[in-house]
């Protein structure tokens, strides 16, 4: 059964934080500059403009249209049980995945719809009992359809092959292939209904860590620039470390992770008994370790996650010399971790409103072509968008959506160069879900993660082009290097220090230690020293930072942002150099879905992820543009 992954930012979740929300010498700004409500303002949900929200009405008109379609999953979990027993044959395999199929679909829609509700204010109670009743659905028709997959699998390996070649089975050739390729893997009938049964104790984990980051804790208040005193919140966090004033990033810093550490003895329980959730599915499947199990299903041998580690640790000295350039232009003793996203030139301090971001990201987008700017056009005027925060709203920023509906993006947005960012990524997301699903079938629409921030990244990248290749003046040119570097400082180098914490953290639960609080921070202080290196004074709160990123809960999923960025900077370098052709093959890639391994659909469209080469030409790229930086700052 299928239900959409929620397609995160790299770019807020990770804390990737460039520019600033203050507006100095407007006139001299290359953007139209305007501000919002002052940064203490947070409206209600109820407060927010019917055109600065999404459009739910898509999926469901109303409650009551929710309502009988949860009733006719319902019916059709009873109906499915008529196939125990008969899928040998393949009239029965047909007709009982054309009713998989419609259960899953609408078991999406409705899930997709409960949880985006839920999101818009993590308070309510209305929505956070429909996102559970949504949840139990999907429990259950996991569990109705659970004994397909063993049922099959059970016939011999003869029976099997005259399947995959029946031709009444051929639309379901790709499905019947890879049921053999996981055969080793799944579990008998009745184990399979138990473990579907498990199901809501499985993302206990998830949804308790969820709902204390977003509706439980709370933040103290601290002094912005102008001395007032402003509640520190997930979304004003990112514009305070964007000060020019250290002292409000340091105590924005110092209150962020001070708070997270009067709960690290929940949160770090809550991690461990996600880590240990992983770890007991691992070993019931038969899988050699956590890890290889979560590469299984895009069919990624366990060496791309292990290369990327190594090539990066290869790259290393570069950002030790980039922290230093840092350090440098900053004209500190010493670098601190609050230091890390504090604007560098004074000129180009840009606030940029959220239309004048639709129409920079448009003009970028025009090398991918007209059947790409009509609908990235649609989707900023097809209610596809909920733009700004409002209280209990979700942090950070995703792409989602259920097939036969157009994709949704939920923003926080704030009138800065980051979010511009944001804003293409999510769309890079949200197009990419759109043409794959009118371009596949719905058993094959669905891409999977290892492919899903290719799109996203690309987009930023064309973004990134427009703005160097528009700019002349010197700062403008050191402002946009600037931003650059730390999208791949963050997108490249942090995501791989998140992917190897999960790494040594599965592995040492793996091998029989607990993970208290102590040693989740050691850990990530450790990595945060290597990866910085040691000339920067690595502050010591940092440890508690794994507290902050709800990715660990979607575990070994963070690695694919460093890949993700490497393809992307491939493809856009061919897009760029070759025009056309190169727009073709990466249009074709958007519009494959998962019709193949996620490697093959990769190669076909011309970049080999199955090498560390996309690694190390990606940090070649890094190479040169800290090159560019240093030569500026001369």
């Amino acid at each position: 059964m299928r239900l959409l992954p929620l397609l995160l930012s790299g770019a807020l979740l990770s804390g990737v934080v460039i520019g600033s929300a203050a507006a100095a010498n407007q006139a001299a700004k290359p953007f139209h500059l305007t501000r919002r409500a002052p940064m203490n303002q947070v409206p209600k949900r109820s407060d927010v403009p019917a055109d600065h929200r999404w459009n739910l009405e898509d999926l469901f008109p109303n409650q009551q249209a929710w309502d009988q379609e949860h009733q006719e999953v319902k019916n059709a979990l009873q109906e499915i049980g008529r196939f125990h027993g008969k899928l040998n044959d393949p009239a029965a395999i047909k007709q009982c995945f054309e009713l998989e199929d419609k259960i899953s679909l609408h078991t999406e829609r409705l899930y997709v719809y409960a949880n985006m509700k839920h999101h818009e204010d993590m308070a309510d109670p209305t929505y956070q009992a429909l996102s559970d009743k949504s949840k139990r659905l999907s429990v259950e028709a996991g569990e109705a359809t659970s004994f397909i997959s063993p049922e099959i699998l059970s016939l011999s390996d003869d029976q099997l092959q005259k399947l995959v070649n029946d031709p009444q089975l051929a639309f379901y050739k790709r499905t019947l292939e890879e049921l053999i390729r996981e055969k080793q893997h799944v579990l008998s009938k009745a184990e399979e209904a138990l473990l579907a049964q498990v199901g809501n104790l499985s993302q206990a984990p998830s949804t308790i860590y969820g709902m204390i980051n977003n509706a439980d804790i709370k933040f103290p208040k601290v002094k912005n620039e102008k001395g007032e005193e402003v509640e520190l919140t997930h979304g004003r966090y990112i514009q305070f470390l964007e000060s020019r004033n250290r002292d409000v990033r340091k105590q924005a810093f110092e209150a962020m992770y001070a708070t997270y550490a009067k709960q690290k003895n929940t949160i770090a329980s809550t991690l461990a008994a996600n880590v240990t959730k992983n770890i007991f599915y691992s070993k019931i499947r038969k899988y050699p370790s956590t890890l290889e199990m979560s590469l299984f299903g895009d069919n990624i041998k366990k060496e791309v996650y292990t290369n990327l580690i190594d090539t990066i640790h290869e790259s290393l000295p570069l950002m030790h010399r980039y922290m230093e350039l840092r350090r440098k232009l900053m004209k500190v003793d010493k670098l601190h971790m609050y230091d890390l996203f504090a604007p560098l030139v004074e000129e180009y301090d840009l606030e940029i409103n959220y239309e004048e971001a639709k129409k920079t990201v448009k003009e970028s987008l025009k090398p991918l072509g007209e059947e790409y700017l009509k609908t990235l056009q649609d989707g900023f005027e097809g209610g596809w968008i909920d733009i700004y925060e409002n209280e209990g709203k979700r942090n950070g920023a995703y792409s989602w959506g259920a097939f036969g509906t157009h994709p949704y993006v939920l923003l926080n947005h704030k009138d800065n160069l980051n979010s511009m960012f944001t804003l293409t990524h999510e769309m890079g997301h949200a197009l990419h879900s759109y043409l794959s699903d009118a371009n596949q079938p719905y058993r094959y629409a669905q891409y999977t993660i290892f492919l899903a921030e290719v799109a996203s990244t690309l987009n930023e990248a064309l973004l990134m082009d427009y703005l160097l290749k528009k700019s002349t003046d010197k700062k403008e040119k050191m402002y946009l290097l600037t931003y650059y570097m730390d999208q791949f400082r963050t997108t490249v180098f942090r995501q791989t220090m998140f992917a190897e914490f999960e790494k040594i953290i599965h592995e040492k639960a793996e091998q029989g230690e607990t993970l208290t609080p102590q040693l989740l921070s050691q850990i990530y202080y450790d990595l945060n020293v290597q990866y910085y290196g040691k000339d920067m004074a690595v502050d010591q709160d940092i440890e508690m930072e794994w507290a902050r990123i709800p990715h660990f809960y979607n575990s070994f999923y963070v690695y694919k942002y460093a890949t993700g960025f490497s393809a992307a900077t491939s493809f856009a370098k061919q897009i760029l150099d070759e025009g056309q052709p190169a727009v073709d093959r990466y249009l074709g890639f958007l519009k494959s879905g998962s019709s193949d391994y996620s490697i093959n659909i990769l190669t076909k469209a011309g970049v080999d992820m199955s090498t560390p080469e996309p690694i190390k030409q990606a940090m070649s790229v890094f190479k040169e543009l800290l090159e560019q930086m240093e030569a500026l700052a001369k």
